[in-house]
This record gives C-alpha cells, structure tokens and sequence, in this order.
C-alpha cells in the first residue's frame, strides 16, 4: 500500500541536545568541551549504546544518562565528579523543561513538504512526559497532527504496543505508515514488530549494512517518499 502515514521519532529526528546549554553547564563545572566537539561526537555514542543486549536491559530514561557519558567519552572528556555534577544538573533541567531543545534548520521545511504532500505527521517518541509542552514551546505541535510520549502513554519503544496504539488513535493502517528514528535496535526493531515499514535517520553514516530504508537527512527521506508516491 502506499505510504499515508509518516511516524517521526523527536529526539534525534526532529529535536537535538542542546549542546550549547550542555557545553556552557560543563564549563561551571570546570570542564571544556565546545558545542560543536558534543555535536561531533554524539552520533558515535549512540551508535555505541545502540545495541539488541543494552536497550532490552534498559529503559528509555536509564538510556539517556548512559548517552550523555557516551557522548562525554567520544569527545574525549574524562568522566569524573565534575562531569556527574554537570549532567545532574543538566538532568534537572530536562525535567522541567526537556534539554532535547535544539531544531535543526531542515525540520520546519521537511514537515511542510510533507504536510504538502498529504502524509499524515505522528510523532511517537520515548520522552519523559514534557514532549508536547517542548513541542509547543519550540513551535513544532502545529506541524503535526498527532504526538505520543512513552510516558504519557506507559508504554516505550520498542515495544509494539506503542506502536499500535498510535495506530490505533490516528486511524492509520500498518501497511501505510512509515516509521523514522534513529536507533535501530528501538526504532526499526519496534516498527518492524508492529507491522511497519521502518527507516534509519543515519546523519553520520555508521549503519552502511542497514537492512531498510537509510536517509542521512529529513530531506533525503521527504524526496524518498516523494518518489515512491508518485510511482
């Protein structure tokens, strides 16, 4: 069937770290990493974290701090009491406010070009609760027409439930619908368990052997769709 439905991850597909917030909260800790060298090396740390053993043994937020320490060591930076004492109040921050508040310039064009198309627009995101306030603040809800946060709902990717339940409330058919992330083994793994067709968000290029769809952009994957639309 062809695709009405386009499932979006946010972390990682439509919203990043803000890696300013995070290098700026460092240096009060006594510790120097630029934004731009976090930038650089947190595609390298997911990767790393991205693995069958460690998101089965692992929730959505235990994930996140182990990514933080991930995206530490790629750059080079030593963990110590100063890094801890950083993130723990960058953890604070991202309870109240969520820390994943940087847009890359693509996403507002890519969501157009989308809505433009006639695709239906769900984000289904492993989050902590605050998802759609941060899409309100940042101006995303009204580029969407639907958001489902794991927290929300008590259920997380991978597991197919959440999946179908977004399914479910949106009116689309697992044979329609697409499904965007960056993680492969909570992305991929629970789209395709779902009955969805899954595709990879790789902007650094680490997933060569990728066994679905692999865009490095949201404007590679809106001309991927476009294409096979209008066959």
């Amino acid at each position: 069937m062809p695709i009405q439905t386009v499932f979006l991850d946010a972390g990682g597909v439509l919203v990043n770290p803000n890696w300013s917030r995070v290098s700026d909260t460092l240096s009060r800790h006594g510790v120097t990493a630029t934004a731009a060298a976090l930038a650089a090396a947190e595609p390298h740390a997911k990767k790393r974290l991205d693995t069958g053993d460690s998101v089965s043994a692992t929730n959505d937020e235990q994930r996140g701090w182990t990514y933080f320490n991930l995206v530490l060591t790629e750059a080079g930076i030593a963990l110590s009491e100063a890094t801890a004492s950083a993130l723990a109040e960058l953890h604070a921050y991202h309870q109240e406010f969520n820390l994943w508040e940087s847009v890359p310039d693509e996403v507002h064009p890519a969501l157009a070009a989308l809505r433009t198309r006639g695709f239906k627009l769900v984000v289904v995101s492993n989050a902590n609760g605050r998802l759609r306030y941060l899409f309100d603040r940042l101006g995303l809800s009204g580029s969407l027409d639907a958001l489902f946060d794991s927290y929300d709902e008590g259920v997380e990717k991978p597991d197919p439930r959440f999946f179908r339940r977004a399914l479910e409330r949106t009116g689309s058919e697992a044979q329609s619908t697409i499904h965007v992330g960056d993680f492969y083994h909570i992305d991929v793994a629970g789209a395709r368990a779902a009955g969805i067709t899954p595709a990879l968000l790789d902007v650094a290029g680490l997933y060569p052997d990728c066994d679905c769809l692999r865009v490095r952009s949201l404007t590679e994957l809106v001309n991927a769709l476009t294409a096979v639309s209008s066959t």
